[in-house]
């Protein structure tokens, strides 16, 4: 029997050369295969079954900038089609809605079916962190108990998430992205990267549009303080602050959105639709949307086309995949076509 992985392969080789295109009825999708992404998947960062996961200690590869960009936005996008591409779109939310979200926050878990398949994931993200070792212990005490593998993970993984897509981009130096269990560790390191000639500080941080934003910066927010300026926080660096940083996929000026990928949102990998607007130097920049941004961590590399979302070889594939389950929802966020097209596969 064909495997997903290879089905996943074959797929893209017909979208590219063949004028129609069969696709399996399956969400989420399995990873790109190295041939298409060459990266080591989470899930092979562990061993062993959850309750007795541990770590399994595997370097992160240390590539030119000019590589890492593009790398970062590939990676978040196959993420978030591992997770089955669930979307949250934060451009027309008013404070019913907001209301609303908070309540299926609270209400949603994924299954036990689900809760297996991610959980070598999520604790594959940790480990590539410093302190990934105790966090993945705590876990393996709480699959131990009365809810087994559908056990909440006990500490957010969104950093963790982070960090392990710009481990596997190429930034493998903790001189260059300080991998963390927490965002404002390598904020901070973004922040003193503007104040020191020389830094090897793959980001340098920026106040919101002080910036041209690119797909595979990184966009920040600060819930405990409410950071509104990266000086706010510069008083208080060093300090534990509540954060959470998301990965820029694309510019969508022509709908007033930018595109981001972040981790641990709804306790998974989704893609957040933000809204945006032009500022007065006709830069976009995220704009309301609920939790304000206050850093913008651009990474010091060339920049690549505002819709990079659209050329990473997920969503390739997706443009041409037929009786893909998830396409009526993404269609109807204009994130791909209504139906494959197969013209141009």
């Amino acid at each position: 029997m064909r495997t997903r992985a290879g089905a996943f392969a074959l797929a893209l080789a017909t979208c590219v050369g063949a004028a129609s295109v069969a696709f399996a009825q399956q969400t989420p999708f399995d990873r790109l295969p190295a041939a298409l992404l060459d990266a080591t998947p989470p899930s092979g960062r562990v061993r062993g079954a959850p309750g007795r996961m541990t770590i399994h200690r595997t370097p992160c590869p240390n590539l030119p900038l000019a590589e890492v960009r593009r790398r970062i936005v590939d990676l978040a996008v196959q993420e978030w089609g591992f997770f089955g591409f669930p979307v949250v779109d934060r451009t027309n939310v008013d404070a019913a809605d907001r209301a609303a979200q908070r309540a299926r926050r609270r209400r949603r878990r994924p299954n036990r079916t689900e809760s297996a398949r991610i959980a070598p994931s999520i604790a594959g993200y940790w480990a590539v962190t410093p302190h990934g070792g105790w966090i993945l212990n705590e876990q393996n005490t709480a699959w131990k108990g009365r809810r087994g593998v559908a056990s909440r993970w006990r500490y957010p993984w969104s950093a963790a998430f982070v960090s392990w897509v710009m481990c596997e981009a190429g930034l493998g130096d903790a001189s260059r992205f300080e991998r963390a269990v927490a965002h404002h560790v390598y904020i901070d390191q973004a922040i003193r990267a503007n104040a020191a000639d020389g830094s090897p500080a793959a980001f340098a941080a920026h106040d919101i549009g002080k910036a041209t934003i690119v797909p595979g910066d990184l966009l920040c927010s600060a819930r405990r303080p409410a950071y509104r300026s990266i000086a706010e926080r510069r008083r208080q660096m060093g300090n534990g602050a509540r954060t959470h940083c998301d990965v820029v996929v694309a510019l969508d000026p022509s709908r007033d959105r930018i595109l981001a990928v972040g981790g641990n949102v709804r306790g998974t990998v989704a893609l957040k639709l933000l809204p945006a607007a032009r500022g007065p130097d006709d830069r976009l920049r995220p704009v309301g949307g609920g939790r304000p941004m206050f850093a913008h961590l651009k990474l010091r590399a060339a920049s690549i086309e505002a819709n990079a979302f659209d050329h990473t070889p997920t969503m390739r594939i997706l443009r041409c995949a037929e009786g893909f389950r998830a396409r009526t929802v993404l269609a109807a966020a204009h994130l791909v076509p209504a139906e494959p097209r197969t013209a141009r596969c």
